[in-house]
């Protein structure tokens, strides 16, 4: 499958998938700007990577894994530990204040704290597992952020849309949806052997019907990206090629897919904005 989806770079993605998975921080905005919690890092003796210009503003590479407990500010809540491929979503979408923001598929909950980090929104934060519901709930506990946010953790289904917290429109929706995990072998191998051929299939389907569920809870005008983990083209791709020609209101307005490597897992994005009657 990834010598067809990448006859030229397969061997690079399988190779990154076998690296030992860099460690990514981000930078809680509401306590220090990235550039001045480098120089913590810095005055504490924890070597840095080079910043890259296609970084997240929030981002920053360790050159060595190191305990997180052991951070400055880590208990604190000013830095937390994400992979800057994962980062990439809370900058595409880039919510604004004021906005009523979905994130459909929430948990494990580290690209929704960066959305509430990032801007004064009102957050829907949906997950169908009960107990990842509940480790949620605990990651976004309003206690860690301004009072200005408003947030709401619900535990159901995202596609189950005549419920109460679909009955107004949102801005913006972050739709990251359940994937193979083929960019992330590096930090899951067992999944190597685990997966099988088949369920491509069955994850295609989920993601398409939670694509067209979500769709109409998007206000004209609003903006939803949609995400994976993975690095196949039938979850990415082709999965927003088939949308697009499914809905008539979907324009696409950027792509991007990141193979695993050395600085970041593997990613794919794909920002959907809903037009209005009038374009």
């Amino acid at each position: 499958r990834l010598q067809a989806d990448w006859p030229d770079q397969w061997q690079a993605i399988v190779d990154g998938g076998n690296r030992k998975p860099p460690m990514g921080l981000r930078v809680n905005q509401l306590h220090a700007g990235t550039h001045t919690y480098r120089q913590q890092l810095v005055d504490a003796g924890i070597a840095l990577a080079s910043a890259q210009p296609d970084d997240p503003p929030t981002a920053i590479l360790l050159e060595q894994p190191h305990p997180a407990e052991t951070l400055p500010g880590f208990p604190q809540g000013f830095v937390s530990v994400q992979d800057l491929g994962a980062q990439q979503a809370a900058s595409l979408l880039a919510v604004a204040p004021g906005m009523r923001v979905l994130d459909a598929c929430a948990a494990p909950g580290g690209k929704a704290a960066h959305l509430l980090e990032s801007a004064a929104i009102e957050l829907t934060a949906v997950e169908s597992d009960p107990d990842r519901c509940a480790a949620l709930t605990r990651a976004l506990d309003a206690g860690r952020f301004p009072p200005d946010r408003t947030i709401n953790v619900i535990c159901a289904d995202a596609t189950q849309t005549q419920a109460a917290w679909a009955k107004r429109p949102f801005d913006a929706i972050l739709l990251d949806a359940p994937c193979s995990g083929s960019g992330v072998v590096g930090r899951h191998p067992d999944a190597k052997w685990l997966r099988q051929p088949e369920d491509i299939d069955a994850l295609g389907r989920t993601q398409s019907r939670l694509l067209r569920a979500l769709w109409p809870l998007l206000k004209p005008g609003g903006h939803l990206l949609y995400g994976t983990c993975s690095v196949f083209a039938q979850e990415n791709q082709q999965q927003i090629e088939r949308f697009l020609q499914e809905t008539k209101d979907a324009r696409l307005q950027r792509q991007l897919q990141l193979a695993p490597d050395a600085r970041h897992d593997g990613f794919y994005y794909a920002l959907l904005c809903k037009e209005t009657a009038a374009q």
